[in-house]
């Protein structure tokens, strides 16, 4: 429940944030008749992502055997790929973000008005909408759809809180901190996705574990139990990893602090709202 709540809170955040954007440039330009094209293109992209997850639920609910861990196996991968593409992009882009889009704001409506605007929010919504819808998905393989479900839900109502707290209030939350620490858990959530994703593969035949446990640590730390399964939807953690999961779980590591290196940049930040 845990991961699913901070994927959501993260992702839901950041949709409100943009659709906060867009309401406030819109304010800015004087033009208060397009508030409701704005929400009509956020919450159209909401629904579209609501069905998303499900066809992906319902996909992955309907496999058994080697069919359903290969499907797995895809998801987690997938998750992972659009979660790294995500912390590169808002380490790049974080700083800029609000400045951007109330310009493409006021071109849109210069243009050609409410289409174009509707088509800049839900199209920002949906993106996020369909990241979310994935990484639920991934999410649910590692617990039960119940606590997913749960998760999810009191993310994204936090999400709206703390949104609209940002844009009708005087509270000022400080989001380069918010992003940095849900940025570190990112990426200790997609490399667990990889190791997990490297771990179906190893069941089906996919990807040889050339050592078929490294350790046990089961003994110590159940990953049927209640903690290990909250280590297991956080962090991938398996007690008795192949060698092929370890180092997939390093490479992730490796490879994304040399992307950040390269790039010069940190872990996501943005300026305050």
């Amino acid at each position: 429940m845990l991961a699913s709540f901070l994927l959501s809170l993260r992702e839901g955040l950041e949709a409100a944030l943009i659709v906060g954007i867009v309401l406030g440039a819109v304010r800015k330009i004087q033009r208060p008749e397009l508030k409701s094209t704005v929400w009509g293109g956020a919450l159209s992209a909401a629904a579209i992502s609501f069905m998303v997850a499900l066809i992906l639920y319902g996909v992955g609910a309907s496999l058994e055997g080697a069919t359903e861990q290969i499907f797995e196996g895809i998801t987690m991968f997938l998750a992972a790929s659009v979660l790294t593409w995500m912390i590169f992009w808002m380490a790049r882009q974080a700083r800029t973000i609000k400045s951007e889009l109330e310009s493409d704001v006021r071109q849109a409506v210069t243009r050609t008005g409410g289409s174009a605007l509707f088509l800049l929010a839900f199209l920002a919504v949906l993106r996020e909408g369909v990241e979310l819808a994935l990484f639920l998905t991934a999410t649910t393989f590692t617990t039960n759809a119940r606590q997913t479900l749960l998760g999810a839900g009191l993310g994204l109502v936090a999400a709206v809180l703390l949104g609209w707290l940002l844009f009708a209030t005087t509270v000022r939350l400080d989001l380069r901190k918010f992003f940095l620490v849900t940025g570190a858990l990112l990426i200790l959530f997609a490399a667990g996705l990889v190791a997990h994703g490297v771990h179906e593969f190893n069941e089906v035949g996919w990807i040889p574990p050339i050592v078929e446990h490294v350790w046990d640590t089961n003994a110590l730390l159940d990953e049927n139990g209640t903690a290990g399964l909250l280590l297991k939807a956080l962090f991938g953690y398996n007690g008795n990893p192949s060698l092929t999961e370890v180092l997939a779980y390093l490479a992730y590591f490796v490879g994304i602090g040399v992307g950040l290196l390269r790039s010069r940049v940190g872990i996501p930040s943005v300026q305050r709202a």
